[in-house]
């Protein structure tokens, strides 16, 4: 009966995305808290996060403010987080745990400080009302559980307790981003403060003026070592809010926040200097504009590039302070510029940003979404203003004044739109056919890539607590969009994807049916690639963890019709894709398939094994071997994607997708591991 009732849920599942239309998007339900943060566990589950607020769903005599979201049934269930979590960072573990870092100090009704101040009286321990205990050192640990657990279970639900599980220091608004062995950087963040953590951009202290900022690092797992100053953090305070923070092939992190970039060395805490961003603009936090590593494919090497987008070139003194910016923020047009660097240029050149084509329009809170076929879709977000909320500015005395309540944005975006980094400069945007959503996604928005190549879009609270009559309300709706590739509703269904992915050794082959796709077979295997996908930790319009990879493959054609790739392992350089929980998409024709779920490496932290890559046997073609596919059903004229490599270009003939379920890897995934209890 149980396995009949998981194939009836797949074949449920899969029925109702057939019915979906490209460009379309639809509402799904309520996520009963708002989802300020999401990350995907697993092929089942999606889980959300929110700041301690007043929300109506109630759970252990406390309002909710963590849920998990079924994929299949589109419905959600709360679940208990004792701390508050606002403004935390998250980020996934080895073994395909997560992990979140900070928040804030316990709030009451109206955001106000908990009863039960702490020493100082800057934050609180505890609130009597909500009952939320203090989060500015917490991190909280999650087993992410399939439909076959059971989820009430302990070994289900987030263990959170800052006394047996915490950092040495305060943060909110932190960075994290993992090595190549797993362990977890955790990088900087507010320890108090507001809107910006400075009361000055001219204080020569202002990396530690008030006691609001923390321009120091620590490690996860923890080690014991003092937290280190870093150099960057100090001198980007005020504009370092969740700086953007990637691990580079070389081991080194690119940071960039305010104007600033650089390399780091983690080992050594030695910086290098990297050029400044551009025309002025600033994109982190509270700037927020859209930033994302573009596809890692054999075509670049695996060499990182990043892409920044959107975000707002506001004077550096109409930031304003703790309090409140000095100008009224949503009168400030977003910008539309996006800037590209490689900065570990493998040619011999120096690390340069480079102008890439201008959005469609202005963005704030934009957030970048890598789809299966390497194209980037941009969400949510605001064309005026900036993030953070606020009951004044320095020009608008009063709440009563505010004309988008305690917005600091205004023009919310509703219609996606999609950026081809292989297109030519000036023809890489489009949002051809792109419905409008009516739902105003700006603060605390979040979207995230789910299984079937669809993009759930949630959250939208620009108020310090519940609010449902202002201009822009607390939003429980969730939205799925639906990429171009929905066109088609025949998807590739392949067999053969392992549970495991390992940094080189042997290849494996992957089995694509000749019903998976219409015309000759050695079109479609020459237009076939494999990606690697990792949706990534969501919050604030960032998906910490996001990254894209194309396994290198080739092919045989064989007389039937359908297509064996043979496909190497992960590229032996665990820096370039961190271990841990990602999706593999075969993607035939420009259509991915359902996304299997697998970890990456050896699934602990440690310094990762690898091996050579497996020399891939050569391609062999079968002349008039034909797909059985009703062509009808496969798309036409849809735009390809960004695979490329192994003589098998992937830029062309490109097709849509529907939606008939794959069969999910499950994976057992065990709680604390390497947490060093």
């Amino acid at each position: 009966m149980l396995v009949f009732l998981s194939m009836l849920t797949t074949w449920l599942a899969a029925n109702t995305a057939e019915a979906a239309t490209a460009g379309s998007i639809e509402e799904v339900g309520e996520t009963l808290v708002s989802a300020m943060m999401m990350f995907v566990g697993n092929q089942d589950k999606v889980y959300i996060i929110d700041k301690a607020e007043g929300n109506q769903e109630t759970i252990n005599d406390h309002p909710a403010w963590g849920a998990v979201w079924d994929i299949a049934s589109k419905s959600a269930t709360v679940m208990d987080i004792k701390t508050n979590v606002f403004c935390a960072s998250g980020m996934h573990l080895p073994n395909g745990s997560y992990v979140t870092f900070g928040g804030n100090g316990a709030v009451t009704v109206g955001g106000a400080l908990g009863s039960q101040l702490n020493p100082g009286g800057f934050s609180a321990n505890f609130d009597d009302t909500y009952k939320d205990f203090d989060g500015t050192k917490s991190i909280r640990v999650l087993n992410p559980c399939t439909n076959e657990d059971d989820m009430t279970s302990a070994k289900c639900q987030w263990f959170d307790d800052p006394s047996v599980l915490s950092m040495q220091r305060q943060r909110w608004y932190s960075a994290a981003e993992p090595l190549g062995d797993g362990r977890i950087a955790i990088i900087g963040g507010f320890a108090n403060g507001g809107y910006v953590n400075r009361q000055s951009p001219e204080d020569p202290d202002r990396g530690f003026e008030g006691n609001a900022s923390e321009p120091t690092f620590e490690w996860y797992p923890p080690t014991g070592e003092e937290p280190q100053l870093m150099q960057f953090l100090f001198d980007t305070s005020g504009l370092n809010s969740y700086a953007h923070s990637y691990l580079m092939k070389s081991g080194k992190m690119f940071l960039q926040a305010y104007l600033k970039t650089i390399l780091w060395e983690p080992e050594t805490n030695v910086e290098t200097p990297l050029p400044d961003m551009p025309d002025g603009i600033v994109r982190v936090y509270p700037a927020s504009g859209a930033v994302a590593m573009l596809p890692l494919t054999p075509a670049n090497n695996w060499n990182p590039t990043i892409l920044f987008c959107g975000g707002s070139d506001l004077d550096d003194n109409a930031w304003g302070n703790y309090s409140w910016p000095f100008v009224n923020t949503w009168e400030h047009p977003a910008s539309t510029g996006c800037h590209r660097i490689t900065p570990e240029p493998e040619d011999g050149s120096q690390p340069a940003y480079v102008q890439d084509d201008d959005m469609l329009e202005g963005r704030t809170m934009g957030q970048f979404i890598i789809l299966p076929t390497g194209k980037l879709l941009v969400v949510n977000g605001g064309t005026n203003g900036t993030a953070g909320y606020s009951e004044r500015t320095l020009v608008t005395e009063t709440y009563g004044e505010m004309p988008f309540g305690m917005s600091l944005a205004s023009g919310p975006v509703g219609t996606p739109a999609e950026y081809d980094p292989n297109a030519q400069s000036g023809s890489r945007w489009s949002n051809s056919g792109f419905s409008n959503s009516q739902i105003p996604r700006l603060y605390h928005s979040s979207a995230i890539l789910l299984p079937d190549g669809s993009v759930m879009i949630a959250g939208g609270n620009p108020n310090v607590d519940v609010n449902l009559t202002t201009v822009f309300p607390t939003t429980y709706k969730a939205e799925i969009f639906y990429p171009s590739y929905f066109s088609a509703s025949t998807r590739p269904q392949p067999s053969g994807i392992p549970n495991t992915l390992s940094y080189g050794g042997s290849s494996f082959d992957v089995t694509i049916p000749e019903s998976s796709f219409s015309g000759l077979s050695n079109d479609a295997a020459a237009n076939t690639y494999v990606s690697v996908v990792r949706p990534g930790w969501t919050t604030h319009g960032m998906n910490l963890g996001q990254r894209y990879l194309q396994l290198n493959n080739t092919y045989t054609v064989n007389s039937d019709g359908s297509l064996t790739l043979h496909v190497s392992q992960m590229p032996p350089l665990p820096n370039v894709f961190q271990p841990g929980p990602a999706m593999v998409f075969v993607v035939v024709n420009g259509i991915p398939s359902t996304g299997t779920y697998v970890i990456v490496g050896s699934g602990n932290i440690e310094t990762q094994p690898t091996s050579d890559a497996q020399v891939l046997p050569a391609v062999v073609t079968s002349d008039g071997a034909k797909g059985t596919a009703d062509g009808s059903t496969t798309g036409t004229n849809a735009s390809g994607g960004s695979g490329s490599g192994n003589g098998n270009g992937n830029d062309n003939g490109a097709v849509g997708i529907g939606a008939k379920e794959g069969v999910w890897a499950a994976l057992g995934l065990s709680l604390l591991v390497a947490l060093g209890l």
